[in-house]
């Protein structure tokens, strides 16, 4: 797929603050999931605007909490996707 960029932890960890948690500062190892900061329309939301900005989709089946407790683990999934 063309034009596929590569996202970073701190960038994922912004959004999340900014978008999802209304500016609290969020750290790229801190759990959003089982802390229960993001909720599962949270997580739909931040799919989304990852797929937006790093113009690939992210199949459902990816989105466990395996890859996404953490911005950290968000970008380490991505990075692995190539």
């Amino acid at each position: 797929m063309s034009g596929v960029r590569s996202v970073t932890a701190e960038e994922i960890a912004a959004f999340v603050g900014s978008d999802l948690l209304a500016g609290r500062l969020v750290e790229v190892y801190e759990n959003i999931l089982l802390t229960g900061l993001v909720d599962s329309l949270g997580v739909m939301t931040l799919v989304a605007h990852l797929e937006t900005i790093t113009n690939r989709s992210i199949p459902l089946e990816d989105v466990v909490l395996e890859h996404f407790e953490s911005a950290q683990a968000i970008a380490a999934y991505l990075g692995a996707r190539g």
